[in-house]
């Protein structure tokens, strides 16, 4: 069933991130108020995917969990741009490698239940080195990681973040065919 939204009101505005407070009723349920996390833009994430290389990974500290792992380049999709340019983009900032062309291999919420923000995901099989990353800060290293590697990497906890988790495994399922 679908629940009625009779009103939203905004708690907390900023460029990144927008808190609601929504009213909701659940037909013929309860009427309740629901915290929402407004996502004013979109975010892409990129697989590099090299045949002979293995993947392209990042490892960098996350101080909202404080934990440090392996993550597939990714963020925000800018003002006047699409999410392909944005995966482009971020991947040539955050490792300085070019992607090759791009195949857009899912788009989805990742928190469906409290957030309407929209994560895209991508797959490049070239990329070509241009240069050092334009912002250092953000991985504490960059490298090729061969695929049993990523497997044993997930299981064992250092790949966590749910965007690089949902496209490294749409890329590994799409690989058993």
């Amino acid at each position: 069933m679908k629940w009625i939204v009779h009103g939203e009101r905004i708690i907390y505005d900023s460029e990144w991130i927008r808190l609601a407070l929504t009213d909701i009723e659940i037909p013929g349920g309860p009427r309740f108020d629901h915290h929402v996390v407004r996502m004013p833009t979109e975010a892409s994430g990129t697989v590099i995917d090299d045949p002979d290389r293995g993947v392209l990974l990042l490892w960098r500290h996350r101080f909202a969990t404080d934990t440090w792992g392996w993550e597939v380049p990714a963020g925000r999709v800018d003002p006047g741009e699409t999410p392909l340019q944005a995966a482009a983009r971020e991947t040539l900032e955050e490792t300085g490698w070019q992607a090759g062309p791009l195949r857009q291999i899912g788009r989805y919420f990742p928190q469906n239940g409290n957030s309407d923000g929209v994560f895209n995901l991508f797959l490049t099989e070239s990329a070509t080195y241009v240069g050092d990353p334009s912002d250092p800060s953000e991985s504490e290293r960059i490298e090729w990681v061969t695929w049993p590697t990523v497997r044993a990497e997930i299981a064992a906890g250092r790949i966590a973040d749910g965007l690089s988790l949902t496209a490294l495994l749409l890329v590994a399922f799409s690989k058993q065919g």
